[in-house]
């Protein structure tokens, strides 16, 4: 498994405790708003910011598919 994949998948756990989300949507969430391909391009910068950062960094790629699921 790349570091990429698991910083994602960190980010996905973090993003669904936080939220209340389940696993299968917040999945979901990642993959219709192009924030799971948007975290693995830019690892580098992302994961030196923290998750944080990160989980800010996407808010808004998230919120407006959050409302469909």
């Amino acid at each position: 498994m790349s570091i990429e994949l698991e910083y994602l998948i960190y980010c996905i756990e973090e993003y669904k405790r936080l939220h209340g989300t389940s696993g299968k949507d917040t999945y979901q969430m990642f993959e219709q708003s192009g924030a799971s391909q948007y975290i693995m391009n830019h690892y580098d910068a992302l994961h030196t910011a923290g998750i944080e950062y990160t989980l800010d960094d996407i808010a808004g790629m998230l919120h407006p598919i959050e409302g469909e699921i």
